[in-house]
């Protein structure tokens, strides 16, 4: 990359950005977005103009829907003015996957986001922050990622939004994408891609309702539909993550038939990789009665991002209709 780039860096907490807190004898987000662009070595030699932006300063469990929104209404604008040429953010490693597949779900521009974080916080040894701050910001720079949508860049590897996760609590090689892997990685100081850009479905339209709530029921051995119940009521959509490929308790089905006729209920499987089949089988509980039922399937959409896609859905106000067919859009 001969020319200048530029790259916008939105700062928002999360172990990335801890230092020590006397009070708790913890650690706890402290660093602003230039504190921590400042203990990346060799950055300012790449050619690469950056704007930096404090959002946040919250841990990654903190971060809301409405961080969110206003996130990305922030980075709309800074990409409508012009001028740059990708989006990082930094942030805790607990939500990526959930941040940057909802952030995908609504970006429209052909600019990639980058989001990254840390594993260790700057007071271990071997933090590996600024490595990946390095590593997201040339992502973020390089021409060939237009197109790409939101990915995510940790341990020198990016991720596609829809396929990352989270696999391990401590590692710094945590992040991996089941079924897919990753998308390229960064040697020597290049973007070296291995995989074609994930094919995007058309960008959410903006919320409409704020007060949007999406049940996640989990199925578990020997349910007997009882802890289904308390979600009667109190949800305007509900993910239900199911065994294998689509598949409940025999006690549940009555239960998610009731529940479907009020509200949209998709089901996903709890496995989180492989899809959710539609035809295969056939007994009551299984995931052809259940779709028959009134169920939605998610495809291969895991049951967090299955939430998060019906609760965009869901404050634009779709209907069933409109939810089944963005569903079966989104289907590999």
């Amino acid at each position: 990359m001969n020319a200048t780039r530029t790259v916008a860096v939105y700062s928002l907490g999360g172990t990335i950005a801890m230092t020590a807190d006397p009070a708790t004898a913890g650690v706890a987000p402290a660093l602003s977005a230039r504190d921590l662009l400042a203990a990346v070595p060799g950055l300012e030699g790449h050619g690469i103009e950056l704007r930096v932006h404090d959002v946040r300063r919250v841990p990654g469990a903190w971060l809301t829907f409405d961080d969110l929104t206003e996130l990305g209404a922030a980075i709309d604008a800074a990409l409508a003015a012009g001028g740059v040429d990708g989006i990082v953010i930094t942030q805790g490693t607990d939500t990526i996957e959930e941040t940057a597949f909802a952030l995908d779900l609504r970006h429209g521009h052909e600019q990639p986001v980058v989001v990254t974080g840390a594993m260790r916080n700057p007071t271990m040894p071997g933090p590996d922050g600024p490595a990946n701050l390095h590593a997201a910001v040339l992502t973020a720079a390089d021409p060939r990622l237009r197109g790409a949508g939101v990915v995510v860049v940790l341990n020198d590897e990016i991720h596609a939004a829809r396929h990352v996760r989270k696999s391990h609590t401590t590692s710094p090689a945590a992040f991996t994408s089941p079924g897919a892997g990753p998308l390229g990685r960064i040697a020597e100081n290049r973007v070296r891609l291995t995989s074609a850009l994930p094919r995007r479905p058309a960008a959410l339209a903006p919320p409409r309702r704020r007060d949007v709530r999406v049940g996640l029921y989990t199925v578990g051995l020997g349910d007997d539909g009882e802890l289904l119940a308390a979600w009667e009521g109190r949800c305007d959509g509900l993910v239900v993550a199911a065994f294998g490929v689509g598949h409940v308790p025999l006690r549940l089905v009555e239960g998610l038939e009731r529940f479907s006729a009020r509200v949209p209920v998709v089901l996903s499987s709890r496995i989180g990789n492989g899809p959710v089949l539609t035809g295969t089988y056939g007994y009551p509980g299984s995931e052809k009665d259940l779709i028959g039922r009134g169920l939605v399937p998610a495809g291969d959409l895991g049951p967090y991002r299955a939430r998060l896609l019906l609760h965009g859905l869901l404050a634009h106000g779709a209907d069933r209709e409109l939810i089944a067919a963005t569903f079966a859009g989104h289907a590999y």
